[in-house]
């Protein structure tokens, strides 16, 4: 192990270079036939890796380029067939799950969602079959059952490790009441709690403007930590009673109008010096401005958000120094050249799971069989996003790379994305 652990530790810089070239052969990639499209001439069992995606109706763009992706990885010469089947033909999800179990499939890759992972998921585990989904929903996880998309919980558990390792300890979290704000709830208390941290306090919000306010508030307890008012000094209460000429009162206006401004006293910060939130949109505009007004900001709170940040992290320049967790766009460069160059366009990002999973797949029946200590391999794999590990529980952790945001719009990454030692599958 020792000399492995060497061998691959003096390689994974290039690790997205190793994983193509191992995948990709020469000419164009074998096509698979869908069931029940020509094209599909082998037997029963004569396919080794099942795929189940959206081949037609509304979420056809994406599963036709997660096909692709998946053709590509295995492209390479000696690599096992794939068997597609159409999650949008009769029977949905579970009908593509049977069909691909009926085949003799080793494994299974997809659906594309939560509820057809429901469905299908149940079939593979009674067959015994491992199944690697592609939704972003970690409820799915389960043994036997890994969730490969890019979780809440796998963001937000990133950025705790980060934020406690700048001296951070009392979490908190601001988040639209919706599945997807209560997702990263869940990941943040999970990960304070695996982190023997207190529990954090989780406040949701409607997308009302008066309920973002009234409800920051009372997270940031703003009305404990505002300075007192002032006093009335008696020299700035008009003229003294005891000099009706008002002369004394001239001096003392003179006085004061030489004398320096009193300084503002500072507010107290929050009772929490990390601050998770989820908002997009209008929404994200409206919980910016309240926490300008409660004296919330980079200074003395880590703020920390979700990766959809990335996407227009230019306009988020309010937000300078807060956080979001995303795979380093880098690692995915030569994968992003190989597609482009077969397919003449550039893969969608939900794609780069489909290759992932089919990569693995293929490099472990190569080796002999898709076992479970073999997918949930301590050391990992190292995809197109990065390193990434299958837990026995079908949850699945990626070494992301934190992005700061900058005081003039757009992120930079501040804390790399690990690069532990870890196998290319390939």
């Amino acid at each position: 192990m020792s000399r492995l652990r060497k061998g691959v530790s003096t390689s994974v810089a290039a690790g997205t270079f190793l994983t193509l070239a191992a995948c990709s052969g020469g000419g164009s990639p074998p096509v698979a036939g869908v069931g029940g499209v020509p094209g599909m001439s082998e037997g029963p069992g004569a396919h080794d890796v099942g795929l189940i995606l959206p081949l037609t109706g509304r979420n056809a763009a994406y599963g036709l380029r997660m096909r692709d992706a998946a053709r590509l990885a295995l492209s390479a010469k000696g690599s096992p067939a794939l068997d597609v089947h159409d999650t949008n033909a009769p029977g949905g999800a579970e009908q593509a799950a049977r069909d691909a179990l009926a085949r003799g499939d080793a494994i299974l890759l997809g659906p594309l969602t939560a509820t057809e992972t429901g469905l299908a998921a149940p079939l593979a585990v009674n067959a015994g079959k491992p199944e690697l989904a592609f939704t972003s929903d970690s409820t799915q996880a389960r043994p036997g059952v890994w969730v490969m998309g890019l979780t809440p919980e796998q963001q937000v558990r990133r950025m705790v490790d980060a934020a406690r390792a700048t001296g951070r300890k009392t979490f908190a979290a601001f988040l639209p009441d919706t599945a997807f704000g209560h997702a990263m709830g869940e990941g943040l208390a999970r990960a304070c709690r695996d982190a023997g941290l207190k529990d954090p306090q989780i406040v949701f919000h409607t997308m009302d403007a008066q309920n973002i306010d009234d409800e920051l508030k009372t997270l940031s307890a703003i009305e404990t930590r505002q300075p007192p008012a002032p006093a009335m000094d008696a020299s700035q209460s008009g003229p003294s009673a005891i000099d009706p000429t008002g002369e004394a009162s001239s001096q003392t206006a003179a006085a004061q109008a030489t004398a320096p401004a009193p300084q503002p006293v500072p507010v107290a910060p929050p009772p929490f010096d990390a601050l998770v939130l989820a908002d997009t949109g209008l929404e994200l505009g409206r919980v910016i401005t309240a926490l300008q007004a409660d004296h919330i900001d980079s200074s003395q709170v880590q703020i920390m958000g979700p990766a959809l940040w990335k996407a227009f992290d230019g306009k988020l320049g309010a937000l300078h120094g807060a956080w979001y967790a995303a795979p380093d766009a880098h690692d995915r460069l030569g994968y992003v050249a190989q597609y482009r160059a077969v397919y003449k366009q550039a893969p969608s990002p939900v794609s780069d799971f489909a290759y992932d999973a089919a990569a693995l797949a293929g490099s472990l029946i190569r080796q002999g069989g898709v076992a479970v200590n073999a997918l949930t391999r301590p050391d990992g794999y190292m995809g197109v996003d990065g390193l990434f590990r299958l837990r026995p529980d079908g949850h699945v952790t990626r070494a992301l790379a934190i992005y700061q945001v900058q005081r003039g719009g757009g992120a930079r990454i501040v804390v790399p994305a690990s690069r532990d030692v870890a196998i290319h599958p390939g």
